[in-house]
């Protein structure tokens, strides 16, 4: 890899006038400037970007902190943010904390180490001390934290939206699968769900769980049909909880939807290429990180923003786990 030394060699001239030329500093003679940026072209250069920030006082740099990079939900939100902070020339130090309060406090140190801006953060624990105490703006994605600017999807109606749906169907016996207690969002979801199913007199169970991990979801979907074999309808925690639920219902030889009905939360694109294809809540997961970049850039500059905490629609997505309402209607 090339330093600033090989390329003030390779253009025939000292560190100091490549260091004029990279960070915009200072006269630079025209045939000088071109010589050095046909030697930084040549040999493939890239300054270091936070010892750049740290010499021009104004760093281009930020945080995103997520949960868990495995959960096909979440790339789509960095997806969003990355593309908005790229338009507007910044770039991204990435942080997965895996839901764990010590990592990422640790990534969040690392953040500050390398002089970032600005904080995206997708977590558990957005009134920690840790985000209080730092100097810079935050914005919370995915997550709410009172009177802090924040960029989430409306749980609550998408949870009331999928239990009014899979009534609709003429699902009678519906089990919920209550996401994690420590996770606001999925109890916004579960929330709205029982508040329907309980409104229009619907028996209904719930399996507690307490992540949306892969190698956890087949438990969640197994110890379901277990407990409540004769589940008609499912309104699951999320698109892959749900998908192993109906990987459990099909492999049970259960027909879906005829038996049972199945509504997953995200619309992770997964659930489009299953079979059948999954009907879904859809949250805006790219349109929320763009979102959530565009309110951090406008708090790093100062600008006065009029609403810090935008909450976004979601939206029934119909596909093949649940019947034709006209069936029920």
């Amino acid at each position: 890899m090339a330093t600033i030394r090989d390329v003030a060699k390779h253009a025939g001239v000292s560190v100091a006038t490549v260091s004029r030329v990279i960070n915009e500093t200072g006269y630079v003679h025209e045939d000088t400037r071109k010589k050095v940026e046909t030697a930084i072209q040549e040999l493939h250069y890239t300054p270091n970007e936070v010892a750049r920030s740290l010499y021009k006082r104004k760093s281009r740099l930020i945080g995103l902190l997520l949960p868990d990079i495995t959960n096909p939900f979440f790339p789509e939100l960095a997806r969003g943010v990355e593309d908005e902070m790229q338009a507007n020339d910044f770039r991204i130090i990435f942080g997965n904390s895996d839901e764990n309060m010590k990592k990422e406090k640790d990534y969040i140190q690392t953040f500050v180490q390398n002089n970032v801006v600005g904080v995206i953060a997708s977590t558990n624990h957005p009134d920690n001390d840790t985000y209080r105490k730092l100097n810079i703006p935050v914005v919370f994605l995915d997550r709410t934290a009172d009177n802090r600017p924040s960029v989430y999807s409306d749980g609550r109606e998408g949870g009331r939206m999928a239990a009014q749906e899979i009534v609709a169907r003429g699902s009678k016996k519906v089990t919920v699968i209550r996401g994690p207690k420590h996770i606001r969002p999925a109890q916004d979801r579960y929330q709205g769900a029982v508040d329907v199913l309980k409104s229009e007199r619907i028996a209904f169970n719930v399996i507690p769980t307490s992540s949306y991990s892969f190698t956890e979801a087949g438990n969640w979907a197994r110890e379901l049909f277990e407990k409540h074999p004769d589940t008609d309808g499912v309104i699951a925690s999320n698109d892959i909880v749900a998908t192993a639920v109906l990987h459990e219902a099909l492999r049970l030889g259960k027909n879906v939807p005829e038996d049972v009905q199945i509504v997953g939360f995200d619309d992770i694109p997964l659930s489009t290429l299953l079979t059948p294809a999954l009907t879904t809540i859809r949250q805006p997961a790219y349109d929320m990180g763009k979102a959530a970049a565009s309110l951090l850039i406008q708090l790093i500059e100062n600008e006065n923003v009029d609403n810090k905490t935008i909450q976004m629609p979601v939206t029934f997505t119909e596909r093949d786990t649940t019947r034709k309402v006209e069936q029920y209607g």
